[in-house]
Parts: structure tokens; C-alpha cells; sequence
């Protein structure tokens, strides 16, 4: 008989916390069985995994006693704060906060890339960005096949990659305007909740994503740059390739764009064979049929656990280097999935 694992999921009604429950249940994990942890200004509340209804509990340290799987998406105070204790106890963590994805001991694992890495981990795996994510699995079949020297991103992020309540928000703001009313007042998280300053997202485009830095870009287009290099070479510093992003948020609710143009070592490849690649690599899914107007589309992509990719084609003024449009739900591939699926393979390749 196969082990059954006793897992808790931290952050649990947040909007990932929710999708993680669910990816859970939909999971090949073999399940004992499931306690919902949060801050103590949501402990009561009754959520459902699978036919059973469950009580969410205040998250204590003592709350990981008897738990092999954490699930984690609670913030990266409270991840820093919780999952030594939960690793202390025996459990193994993966985390979808950015508090250990720099740390040099956490693998950073996107499982169709580098699943390699998580024989590596010391009780925490990190998810990376959302944003990162996406891009590195449409990425991954061309430099596997042709190599990779450059990337150059830009980001159109939905509203929800900073919570339901910037979602809830985008749509209070949205009927503001259309009322003919001042979107300024409903104005309170975007562009990052900790800034000094806040502005509407409807009807409008943000060019901060997380803080702003001396070095004159926002902290998630570091992340992008630096997650992409560790993932894909093992070294955040690695010059081996060069990236740089513009990471933009967008009045979209779910699922995130990207423009990304790269270019690759073999000069030789053409936009077919990146097409062909692309379309042969699990979790993404080619939508490049330019003559019916196949693309890839947020609203098409959100609810689906894949990576979808199209307009790929060659820059014709500079050999080996290509553009392509990559679209997926950022909650689902780029944070519950992308966490229960490294689970899954924590699992198959008996780490846990």
C-alpha cells in the first residue's frame, strides 16, 4: 500500500490558498489528510477539500505536529516565521512567497524545467514568480534545444497577482469610471500596497510592479532577471544569460501576458522550429495560427494549468533572435499548481 501524507496548507483562504486546496484535490497525491491553517482573523472559517467541510485554524508552530506536506502561500513574513518550525517537525515545505527563493540552499523549481533540483532540498522548496514561471516554460524546449543567450521581457500582469483585493478593487474602480466618478478614492493597493504613493488601475497601465530600486528597476523585474538564472543555469549571477525585464501592470483580472524576445545560440533555427519544440514540451501549449487569428488571450487562458504560446516569429534584422507571446493564469500556473505540482514530483521521486 502506497504512504498517505498528512498535509496542511498555509494561507488557506487567500485567493492562491484557495486554488491550492483545490489543485490538491484534483492532485495524484495520495492524501491522509488536510488541515487549512491562517492568521487568526480568518480561523473559523469553513472551507471544502474534496466532500469534506474543514475548519480553518490559527497557525501556531505546534500546528505542523504530525504534517509531511506544507503547502504555502501566506506571505514571506509569515513562511519565514512558520516553516522552520514546520521543518523542525519533519514536514517538508513548498513555499510560494519570495522569502526563500534567493536562499542558495532552497531549490527554486518550476517541475517541467528543473525537477532535478528538488532532490537538493532541506525540508523547503521555493515557487518562483509568477511571471517567471511562464516565461521559463517557453523558454526551457528552446534553449534545451537551440540555446539561449539573450532575453528581453515585457510584462502586461494582471490585477490579481497582488491579491483578491486588488481584483476587488480593479472592479470597484472600473464602475467608478464608468459612473463618471474619481477612481483616485478606491485607489489603495496598486501599484504596491507599502509605497507612498497609490493609483488606479482601470482603464490605465502601471509601470511598478513591487517596490522600486536605486538601481532604477522594480523588484519584480529583478526577480524575473535573477529567478530566470537560477532556474534555468543553477546561478542567480550567472552571465551565461543575459536578461533584463520591464514588468507593466494591466487591467486584467487573471492571467498574465508577456512579450518576450530572445535570441538563440544556433542562428540556424527558425520560427518553425521553436513553434515545433514548444509544442512538444509538457504544460505548454502552441496557439500561433496567425491566418485565423489564434493567439494566446487572458481570458481564454484563466482556469487552466498550462502555458499557452504564439506570435513567434524571427526578428529580421538580427539572425537567431525571435519574439513570442506567452499568456497563463498566474494563479494557477504561476502559484497553486505550479506549488502542488512540485509536490507531486517530491512525491514520485520519493523526497518526502
Amino acid at each position: 500500500m502506497s504512504k498517505e501524507y498528512n498535509v496542511a496548507i498555509l494561507g488557506a483562504t487567500g485567493a492562491v490558498g484557495r486554488r491550492m486546496i483545490d489543485q490538491l484535490a484534483k492532485s495524484t497525491i495520495p492524501v491522509k489528510s488536510v488541515k487549512l491553517l491562517a492568521s487568526s482573523r480568518s480561523a473559523g472559517t469553513h472551507l471544502k477539500f474534496r466532500d469534506q467541510d474543514l475548519v480553518v485554524e490559527e497557525t501556531t508552530p505546534d500546528s505542523f505536529d504530525g504534517v509531511d506536506l506544507v503547502l504555502s502561500s501566506a506571505g514571506g513574513s509569515v513562511s519565514k516565521k512558520f516553516l522552520p518550525e514546520a521543518v523542525k517537525r519533519g514536514a517538508v515545505c513548498v513555499d510560494n512567497t519570495s522569502a526563500f527563493r534567493m536562499d542558495e540552499d532552497v531549490p527554486l523549481v518550476v517541475p517541467e524545467v528543473n525537477p532535478e533540483a528538488l532532490k537538493n532540498h532541506h525540508g523547503i522548496i521555493a515557487n518562483p514568480n509568477c511571471s517567471t514561471i511562464q516565461m521559463v516554460m517557453a523558454l526551457e524546449p528552446v534553449r534545451r534545444k537551440f540555446g539561449l543567450k539573450q532575453i528581453i521581457v515585457s510584462t502586461y500582469q494582471a490585477a490579481s497577482g497582488a491579491g483578491q483585493a486588488a481584483i476587488d478593487e480593479l472592479k470597484k474602480e472600473s464602475q467608478a469610471y464608468l459612473d463618471g466618478k474619481n477612481m483616485q478614492e478606491d485607489a489603495h493597493i496598486l501599484p504596491t500596497k507599502g509605497d507612498k504613493k497609490h493609483y488606479p488601475l482601470a482603464f490605465n497601465l502601471l509601470p511598478q510592479i513591487d517596490v522600486l530600486e536605486d538601481s532604477g528597476y522594480s523588484h519584480e523585474e529583478w526577480k524575473m532577471i535573477h529567478e530566470t538564472k537560477k532556474i534555468m543555469l543553477n546561478d542567480m549571477n550567472s552571465k551565461d544569460i543575459k536578461v533584463t525585464a520591464t514588468c507593466v501592470r494591466v487591467p486584467v483580472p487573471i492571467a498574465h501576458g508577456e512579450s518576450v524576445y530572445f535570441t538563440v545560440e544556433d542562428e540556424s533555427a527558425t520560427a518553425q522550429d521553436i513553434m515545433d519544440v514548444i509544442a512538444n514540451f509538457p504544460g505548454d501549449v502552441l496557439q500561433d495560427d496567425i491566418k485565423n487569428q489564434i493567439y494566446p488571450q487572458p481570458i481564454n487562458a484563466e482556469g487552466s494549468r498550462d502555458t499557452f504560446v504564439g506570435r513567434i516569429r524571427p526578428d529580421y534584422e538580427n539572425p537567431g533572435a525571435f519574439n513570442m507571446w506567452v499568456v497563463s493564469d498566474n494563479l494557477l500556473k504561476g502559484a497553486a499548481w505550479n506549488t502542488v505540482e512540485n509536490a507531486e514530483y517530491l512525491v514520485k521521486m520519493g523526497l518526502i
